[in-house]
């Protein structure tokens, strides 16, 4: 072959390699299983809303090229609100549909025995929502991490308010203040509960009830009368829904008065089912979870981060034009699974050479960001896995807002706070003690 039959040649190979480069490139891509409760009792109280956060942010990744060369490619499976759905659906997705990961996972009752699962598989697990303490406390998994705050802080939250305002809302002593504990009796509740037991100690809140119940049963009455007893001054409530919807129906039917309430995320963070439910018996009401990503104050966080704000909230408002107040589960699964697409796996493809999951782990214990570095504005640290709560996110916290008129406001703590707690029920609430 002459040399100019040899340019020729590597002319065309050239070619062949430039059209072949992109797609080699189109074909890499990271299965991802997204597990989260489409239907049943947790669906009501806000895992459809965090579904839909994380889904918006893996069609904008998808739509803007992937991550570092590679497509993202969901496999979405529904948990059913029940434990053994959500353990074979994990199990029929690593085994079956080959996905590299596993992303998502809404209650604490699916996440505590799944995140024991996926490690026995050596799979990762990016979990958004889940916040039960027992899901990674003494565990020292491998392959599991949680970028969000974990359940007993939502507990100290409402009590440290509490405690901090109890002379100048309530005009009573800390030890004076009557609360009343009640949460749905899985994971989730539970540990919430604890918190509200070690904050009420440590702040001397005097707790006159403190019950479970299981977030299926079909009559609250009994436990409307147990508090009608006790005559707490403020209660501290952790459920789902419809639970929580049945329990402020029975309530107000059978006369329960209080001074106010304060929820603990999930269903009491779904604004817009509340007041479809109960309509302006919620008016004053308070949550505790994750700052709303549309109440950062946008100097809070990173400038690149504010138009991701906008975009969620765009799509978000797109796919359910009927919202009244944007729920924080949206932008709360949206933010984590932001930081793993920006944080986590660039890392694990760059400096760990894959995305399997001793890669995706290393990543993850490099990732350092400081606060107003993520949508949520706190940062983000993992705890290692010699800790006691191992893959836990170690600079996330929750706040306090309070539902005023169709608005939310962050009460707690005062350094976000927004607007100071009003923490006793106007004379026009059905529920307001006299």
């Amino acid at each position: 072959m002459g040399r100019r039959g040899i340019t020729r040649l590597v002319a065309v190979v050239a070619l062949i390699a430039a059209i072949a480069a992109p797609a080699m490139a189109q074909d890499k891509s990271i299965k991802i299983g997204v597990v989260y409760d489409l239907t049943g009792p947790y669906a009501g109280g806000g895992s459809d809303l965090q579904y839909l956060g994380a889904k918006i942010i893996i069609d904008y990744v998808n739509a803007h090229g992937g991550v570092e060369g590679y497509k993202i490619d969901p496999v979405y499976a529904d948990a059913q609100s029940k434990p053994d759905v959500a353990i074979n659906e994990a199990v029929r997705l690593i085994e079956q549909e080959k996905v590299d990961m596993l992303l998502g996972f809404y209650a604490s009752s699916e996440c505590v025995p799944v995140a024991a699962r996926v490690e026995q598989f050596k799979k990762f697990m990016w979990i958004t929502t889940c916040i039960a303490s027992p899901v990674l406390a003494d565990r020292h998994l491998q392959y599991v991490f949680r970028p969000q705050p974990f359940g007993t802080q939502w507990g100290l939250a409402s009590t440290a308010m509490l405690t901090y305002y109890a002379k100048q809302m309530f005009g009573m002593d800390p030890k004076d203040l009557k609360v009343a504990i009640i949460h749905e009796d899985g994971p989730y509740g539970t540990d919430v509960a604890k918190g509200n037991v070690e904050g009420a100690a440590k702040g001397g809140l005097q707790v006159v009830m403190n019950e479970g119940y299981s977030a299926t049963t079909p009559d609250l009455s009994s436990l409307v009368t147990k508090l009608k007893r006790a005559r707490p001054d403020v209660i501290l409530h952790t459920g789902y829904n419809p639970d929580i919807s049945l329990f402020l129906r029975q309530a107000r039917e059978g006369g329960l008065h209080f001074k106010a309430l304060i929820g603990h995320g999930a269903g009491y963070t779904d604004y817009n089912k509340l007041k479809s439910s109960s309509g302006t018996d919620i008016n004053y009401f308070m949550d505790v979870d994750p700052i709303s990503i549309w109440e950062v104050k946008p100097d809070a966080i990173e400038a690149d981060l504010r138009p991701m704000v906008q975009m969620v909230g765009d799509a978000y408002m797109k796919a359910k034009p009927d919202t009244v107040l944007k729920s924080a589960h949206v932008g709360m699964a949206a933010s984590n699974t932001w930081l793993f697409f920006t944080k986590v796996l660039p890392r694990a493809i760059k400096v760990y050479g894959g995305i399997d999951a001793e890669a995706l782990r290393k990543a993850a214990l490099d990732v350092d960001v400081p606060d107003g570095g993520t949508m949520l504005g706190f940062g983000v640290k993992f705890e290692p896995e010699s800790g006691e709560m191992a893959g836990q996110n170690t600079r996330a916290y929750p706040v306090v807002v309070q539902y005023i008129d169709d608005k939310s406001y962050v009460v707690w703590p005062k350094a976000l706070q927004q607007r100071e707690p009003v923490l006793k029920l106007p004379d026009s609430s059905p529920y307001a003690a006299n």
